[in-house]
């Protein structure tokens, strides 16, 4: 599912208070990271993740793997923390305009 930029700023409004439920760090990126990240995005749809993984092109690197293996939206990028949104298909939280 794509989100538009309009979405994108909704989105970025609501996750402004949150803070990182998930932190990637010296381990890298490893199957139960993924599961971790997948189940919060289950439960909250929106959630901040801060990613220690190295240099800007590792980091990169690391959330696009996160991106592609939980099948969520990358909405915002600001220096180690990342905002991804998933959409729950059975319970959605948050209503996108």
């Amino acid at each position: 599912m794509k989100i538009n930029n309009a979405q994108k700023k909704f989105l970025r409004q609501a996750a402004h208070h949150l803070k990182p439920v998930v932190w990637a760090g010296q381990h890298g990126i490893t199957k139960g990271l993924i599961k971790e990240i997948d189940e919060a995005l289950e439960r909250h749809e929106l959630i901040k993740v801060k990613c220690r993984l190295g240099e800007r092109e590792e980091r990169d690197a690391g959330i696009n793997k996160i991106c592609e293996d939980t099948h969520a939206e990358l909405v915002q990028g600001i220096g180690n923390i990342v905002t991804l949104y998933k959409k729950n298909k059975e319970k959605p939280v948050i209503k996108l305009p």
